[in-house]
């Protein structure tokens, strides 16, 4: 026998030697809602099937958790992707990213809306057969053979560029795929999900996680699948498409050509924007992201495409237009609540926007972050024929933010790092992710966070994201992706050493642990090829611009 800590209960258990999570499960009539998914075992994310041999703790998980819809869509996919290649062996299906709370997939012929039909009836098929997931380890250079069999050259790309000795794959009745991360026990452990047309291909449609018994709510994303599919043809101009095609470009020598490449076909998006705005004749230039989106690169470098538009770009800062300290909004648990719109003063930024329009000389404020004050220094200003602001913050996409200022004044960019390169034809890294890396290495260079502090304020960033910044993504004039092709690359030997750092004994240890598993399948790049104003040079070092 050995003895389990289960989190869920605060209780110690004894069970069985080589017991399975889910007989430790049924052993202990937990009860969870919507059941387990999967478990954190001494902090680490792992399927049903694992089986404990040794003392642990254990933390059962269920679809609200994170991780446990990580699972569950690894699963969901897997099952999707078994089913289109029964209807259609021999066609390559994609998974390209997510998209209006779903997935958008792609083959390389469109589906009739009669074969998305046939797509569901398998999927619906396969899981009341409650086929199980299947784990397989061997030596990587088997792998190879396997995925070489069955044509599938992304995942030998990948496996020839990877270091270590053994690698897995996993087994659907006689499906064969690979997925970096956990999944089900068996496809009967999916209770929902719904498949429809979405453009060219298919959106893949899953629970709610905070209402699991309903689906997600679509919602109209146009603008941003738009840059995805940029991203596509961008991908395709370079003849790079997944972590494997990347590897062997940058074990080619071709590494510092791709970095070029990108960095070229994003000045000339930037260049771009720059000239809308000068055509539109937009005098307030807002521009918005979520955290580590490169915001504040990206208006240094639109400025510079300003000058060369002929006009003259001035930066007001939405930060010295918070409320006063004791005047600002606290959430429930009492914290102040920095990242509501409320805690800026609205009237007043209105109010000063409009002076400077209207081409009065107004005295621009800053705020003191050590006494919480709103001060005034003696700066003035006063708008020109040729000038334009430049205002960077959380909220300029917000209609509240700027409410009394007339629309034919605006232009709202919205800018974010939305992944742009995939593991493989299955597997995508979550443009979340990308952020989460930039942030760790941001705050340890320039702030002293570790990457424990970092990722235990995540969620409260993640938070705010959504309550503040992603429902007015679409109101943006246009959307700026920040992500490079070969970044993951290059923040690799950065991050990577922060990520080990974390300890096993505390919760922040999964989320290291998930970061690095996929980033073990990466080629690390150099970054002295790195121009200065890229930017990723906001959060490596090395910029030419003054933050």
């Amino acid at each position: 026998m050995i003895k389990i800590f289960c989190k869920n209960s605060n209780e110690s258990y004894e069970c069985p030697k080589g017991s399975s999570l889910v007989d430790i499960y049924n052993a202990l009539n937990l009860n969870l809602p919507y059941g387990p998914v999967a478990a954190r075992v001494n902090n680490e994310v792992v399927g049903l099937t694992y089986r404990v041999y040794l003392s642990k703790d254990i933390e059962f998980l269920n679809i609200t958790s994170d991780d446990g819809m990580r699972i569950y869509v690894r699963s969901l996919t897997f099952v999707m992707m078994k089913a289109m290649h029964e209807l259609f062996p021999g066609r390559v299906v994609r998974l390209e990213n997510p998209i209006s709370n779903g997935y958008y997939c792609r083959m390389e012929t469109e589906l009739t809306e009669k074969e998305v039909d046939a797509v569901r009836d398998a999927m619906l098929d396969i899981i009341a057969r409650d086929i199980p997931f299947q784990r397989v380890e061997c030596h990587t250079q088997e792998a190879i053979k396997v995925f070489s069999e069955i044509g599938r050259t992304d995942k030998v790309r990948q496996l020839e560029t990877y270091g270590d000795l053994y690698a897995s794959y996993y087994i659907l009745d006689n499906y064969i795929d690979f997925y970096y991360g956990g999944l089900l026990p068996s496809t009967a452990y999916i209770k929902l999900f719904e498949i429809e047309k979405f453009g060219e291909g298919v959106l893949l449609r899953i629970p709610d996680k905070d209402c699991p018994m309903s689906l997600e709510d679509k919602v109209e994303q146009t603008k941003l699948q738009e840059r995805f599919t940029e991203r596509l043809r961008w991908h395709q101009l370079m003849g790079v498409e997944t972590i494997g095609d990347f590897n062997k470009a940058v074990l080619s020598g071709y590494g510092v050509a791709l970095v070029n490449v990108s960095e070229a076909l994003q000045e000339k998006r930037i260049s771009f924007i720059a000239d809308e705005i000068k055509e539109r004749n937009a005098r307030v230039i807002l521009i918005a992201g979520p955290s580590s989106s490169g915001k504040t690169t990206t208006s240094k470098r639109l400025s510079v495409h300003l000058i060369a538009c002929g006009l003259k770009p001035y930066a007001i800062s939405l930060d010295d237009f918070f409320l006063n300290r004791c005047d600002t909004p606290r959430k429930e648990n009492g914290d102040y609540d920095f990242e509501s719109i409320y805690s800026i003063d609205l009237p007043y930024f209105n109010a000063t926007l409009t002076r400077i329009l209207a081409g009065e000389e107004v005295d621009i404020p800053r705020y003191n972050f050590q006494t919480g004050k709103r001060e005034f220094t003696g700066k003035k200003f006063k708008l020109t024929s040729q000038m334009v602001l430049v205002i960077e913050g959380t909220h300029g996409l917000n209609p509240m933010l700027t409410e009394q200022i007339p629309e034919s004044d605006k232009y709202r960019v919205y800018v974010s790092a939305l992944t742009s390169i995939k593991l493989d034809y299955h597997n995508y890294i979550p443009t979340s992710d990308n952020r989460l890396l930039r942030r760790i290495l941001r705050d340890y260079k320039y702030r002293g966070y570790s990457a424990v502090e970092t990722i235990r304020q995540w969620p409260n960033v993640r938070e705010g994201e959504e309550q503040w910044i992603f429902p007015y993504q679409e109101n943006a004039d246009v959307m700026f992706n920040s992500a490079l092709l070969y970044e993951l690359a290059v923040l690799k030997p950065h991050v990577e050493p922060l990520l080990r750092d974390v300890p096993q004994n505390i919760p922040e240890y999964s989320v290291a642990r998930r970061l690095l598993k996929f980033m073990k399948y990466i080629v690390p790049l150099q970054d002295k090829e790195l121009p200065p104003t890229s930017v990723i040079r906001e959060f490596l070092g090395g910029s030419s611009f003054e933050y």
